[in-house]
């Protein structure tokens, strides 16, 4: 069965792929570069921590000026904007190309939020890459999809995702996969996990994602990810109108403007981290 326990067997990683969207590539989570860092780049220092210290003097005696991470790599091949066959076409070859010890595949989510799209269908296709993927690489974790009962523009799909994320369940199952259960994880439930735009996670959301990656696969972690939020003075109902407008006229008018003209975010983006790099 799909495993997505505290208690997972724990197996060495030396190297780390993501695909997918938005979310993986790290939106919301802006680093001081520029670029953005996100769930995935933060699960990756979880697990770049667990191998032992690189020997100070290097192969045969000589100084060692690699990452201090010793020999773990980590590439990121996620792009905003995504759809699944995209990232399949696109991300897939690649990922096997690379055949690192784990990949998280995390894709379908722009795909449900379209009308009209099929959950039954759009799992098929999804399964047909884990069964490509998981005879090229050592491991791949599954991500389902968040509950979306708190966020105004997507509270209505939250069937179609449940539905989804049932069929993802079922898919990790076959394959033996470790699931990143996203629709469990309360803590994102909370304003404050997520940014501004209310359809990316905060640098907050994103921590908590990484915390509980880890957790999946065994690893005890620094902080509970469903640690409870500190107490917040409770907003009034001028206030939270006031919000919602700005909020829409700022992004989802935008948003919607970009589906209308076929435009995506991720035009012209390409993935941060196209190979396997030490951190």
């Amino acid at each position: 069965m799909a495993v997505d326990s505290r208690n997972n067997q724990q197996h060495t990683i030396g190297s780390y792929a993501a695909i997918g969207d938005s979310f993986t590539e790290g939106v919301g989570d802006p680093g001081p570069d520029g670029t953005f860092v996100g769930w995935a780049d933060r699960f990756a220092v979880l697990l770049a921590d667990r191998l032992p210290a690189p020997d100070p003097a290097g192969p045969e005696g000589a100084p060692f000026e690699d990452s201090p991470h010793g020999d773990f790599r980590y590439a990121n091949l996620a792009v905003r904007g995504r759809l699944l066959d995209q990232i399949v076409e696109e991300q897939v070859p690649r990922a096997k190309e690379l055949a690192p010890d784990l990949v998280t595949f995390c894709a379908g989510g722009n795909d449900i939020i379209r009308p009209g799209t099929d959950p039954d269908d759009l799992a098929e296709r999804f399964e047909r890459a884990v069964a490509d993927l998981s005879n090229a690489v050592g491991r791949v974790m599954v991500t389902t999809g968040f509950d979306t009962r708190g966020v105004p523009v997507l509270r209505h799909m939250r069937g179609k995702i449940a539905t989804y994320n049932v069929h993802l369940r079922a898919i990790a199952d076959r394959y033996q996969c470790p699931v990143l259960d996203l629709w469990s994880l309360r803590s994102v439930q909370d304003r404050r996990a997520w940014d501004a735009d209310r359809l990316h996670l905060s640098p907050e959301g994103h921590t908590r994602v990484a915390l509980r990656a880890a957790q999946v696969l065994g690893h005890e972690v620094p902080a509970d990810p469903d640690q409870p939020w500190p107490p917040q003075a409770q907003r009034r109902p001028f206030d939270e109108r006031r919000d919602n407008i700005q909020w829409a006229r700022e992004y989802l008018v935008p948003w919607i403007g970009r589906r209308l003209r076929g435009e995506s975010s991720g035009d012209h983006v390409e993935a941060k981290r196209p190979d396997l790099l030490p951190l």
